[in-house]
């Protein structure tokens, strides 16, 4: 069409090139004024070669008029026929489909987090990334989509490239320490080994992650020295030095850390990988929030269509941006993540000061909101926003702890660090399971006064090495404030 509007402009008309070009400009655009003059120019033009200048008028009116109808209809049928190939492959090759859409976004976190969740929507599952069994791109791996390794933060392409090309001519990486005196030094950094580590890439080598990553230094320290002595064209004390040969045991001291507890370890991988890909912070408070009324983003987005705009709903806060309005007053636009997706609200001054610390990155909150919706496009209000944790600790009744007998045997202190973590003066009661040596069962102790509970303590007292078990204790239809 715009082509047709070009050459009917040049032949009837004179135009040139230059000036054909911008009539086209002027008609996709639907500028009034410019095409006033534009109209004149054509007609002149048209007379000046001999039409009648009615002609002329009605050839440029109808021009103009297919302008608006014409240019969508021939698109509309280009882009419905690309709309039946996708639909297509989407619905018989849905890993591949998913996998190459990824890829094609892969610097695009936001719409990582949007295929993923599409992903899981659509029951496949997105394996985790690895060093052995990740590439440069998303691939399909048996039914399941592998998370690429040049997608993680901090990683450059190139270095990914070398790791795959190694792994391919040697074979699967057998160790971190042969992992580390196989990889090419200068492609890697500290802080693609902390990403690596904190996205679960060397999970099948060693599940602590915090060991890894606290770790990393001494990785690539033994990956330099390595790479130092092959082209000095020595031997490595604990191995041979050749490409994928080394006798790598022993090569990689590592000093032991403690695990980090579920929520820290999802917010490291969060910070890794740009959104949660293993888990969600909130399914630490999963029982809790079955027991109250807040709802899931997608399922309030859901219901905007029948009618319903207010609700309350759980999420983690992923980044938060403070402006000041023409009036001196100071608001901000903040964005939240659940399981099901991703969501944005503005939190007006007086919200935004009463949330205070609550509404920072990493803090787990409720969000009562008001929605409106126009052309597809939801836009949210904060009208309170509240602490999860401390909502969660007052729907909490108390906590029962299985401790682990070997581990108490080891570490006579472990109660009292256990009573470190247990904050007093709140509600909820603690008891302890405690086994009972050599007899096979266990007798319940409970703790003197009440304590402050969340889940956020429930995930610190898991992380102790004398704790076995934690089973939260909820009140029974226990509701959030409306």
């Amino acid at each position: 069409y715009q082509e047709q509007v070009m050459q009917i402009a040049q032949v009837l008309s004179g135009y040139s090139l230059g000036e054909a070009d911008l009539l086209r400009r002027a008609m996709g655009k639907k500028i009034k004024e410019e095409m006033a003059q534009q109209r004149n120019r054509f007609v002149e033009g048209a007379v000046a070669n001999g039409v009648d200048k009615a002609q002329a008028g009605s050839i440029f009116d109808l021009v103009d008029k297919f302008a608006g109808y014409g240019f969508n209809k021939s698109h509309a049928a280009a882009y419905a026929l690309v709309a039946y190939q996708t639909a297509y492959l989407k619905a018989n090759h849905p890993v591949e489909f998913m996998a190459a859409s990824m890829s094609f976004e892969m610097s695009n976190t936001d719409k990582l987090a949007m295929f993923c969740e599409e992903a899981r929507r659509l029951g496949l599952a997105v394996l985790p990334p690895s060093v052995n069994r990740s590439n440069v791109d998303f691939a399909p791996e048996a039914g399941r989509i592998r998370y690429s390794l040049a997608a993680l933060k901090n990683v450059g392409e190139g270095a990914v490239q070398s790791m795959i090309a190694e792994r391919s001519a040697v074979g699967p990486y057998k160790s971190l320490a042969d992992f580390a005196q196989r990889v090419d030094a200068k492609g890697l950094n500290k802080r693609a080994l902390e990403t690596f580590a904190a996205a679960g890439a060397f999970d099948e080598f060693e599940p602590n992650r915090a060991m890894l990553f606290a770790n990393a230094d001494t990785l690539l320290a033994l990956a330099q020295r390595t790479a130092e002595n092959r082209v000095a064209g020595q031997n490595d004390l604990f191995g041979s030095g050749g490409g994928g040969k080394t006798e790598a045991v022993g090569a990689l001291q590592l000093r032991q850390t403690k695990a980090w507890p579920a929520m820290e370890q999802l917010a490291r991988e969060q910070e890794a990988v740009g959104f949660f890909l293993s888990g969600h912070p909130l399914d630490e408070y999963k029982s809790v929030l079955d027991s109250m009324n807040a709802e899931s983003w997608a399922g309030f987005s859901g219901r905007l269509n029948a009618g319903i705009t207010t609700s309350i709903l759980a999420g983690v806060v992923t980044a938060k941006r403070e402006l000041t309005s023409a009036k001196g007053n100071r608001f901000a636009f903040a964005a939240f993540s659940d399981q099901t997706g991703q969501f944005e609200s503005v939190v007006f001054s007086d919200v935004l000061t009463d949330a205070g610390e609550a509404l920072e990155p990493g803090k787990a909150v409720l969000v009562h909101v008001e929605a409106t919706k126009k052309n597809d496009e939801i836009k949210l209000k904060a009208l309170l926003i509240q602490s999860l944790d401390k909502a969660a600790g007052n729907a909490q009744k108390g906590l029962t702890i299985r401790l682990d007998a070997n581990a108490l045997a080891r570490e006579p202190n472990a109660i009292a660090k256990l009573r470190e973590l247990l904050e007093p003066g709140g509600r909820g009661e603690v008891r302890l399971l405690v086994p009972l040596t050599g007899r096979g069962n266990e007798v319940e102790v409970k703790l003197k006064g009440r304590f402050h509970l969340s889940p956020a303590h429930t995930a610190k007292i898991e992380g102790l090495a004398c704790v076995r078990g934690v089973e939260n204790i909820w009140e029974p239809g226990s509701k959030l404030a409306a």
